[in-house]
């Protein structure tokens, strides 16, 4: 199970846990101008990719028909590695993959 990052942000701020695990989704993703897109992957294994492109927009793309649970948790986790938040690593099977 893979999700996958594409990104050269940073964000190191001593809040910036906090912020990540209180703030409510939408408000995180306005925050850090992140827009969230249902992806086409249906693969089980798939769980999310945080892309920014060149020209410095950001994208997270989440699987549909996942629980609220699962997406809100997935979506948290991506951003904290994105942006540099130190988090407790994922169980196996799951893995991050930056590119």
């Amino acid at each position: 199970m893979q999700s996958t990052l594409n990104s050269q942000s940073t964000l190191k701020s001593a809040s910036a846990s906090t912020s990540l695990l209180d703030a409510p989704l939408p408000q995180l993703l306005a925050e850090h101008n992140v827009e969230l897109v249902e992806s086409s992957i249906t693969d089980a294994g798939f769980f999310g990719a945080f892309v920014e492109l060149k020209d410095g927009s950001r994208i997270l793309s989440m699987p549909a028909g996942r629980s609220e649970l699962e997406h809100d948790t997935m979506a948290r986790y991506l951003l904290a590695q994105v942006f540099d938040v130190d988090v407790p690593a994922m169980p196996a099977p799951i893995i991050t993959t930056k590119l």
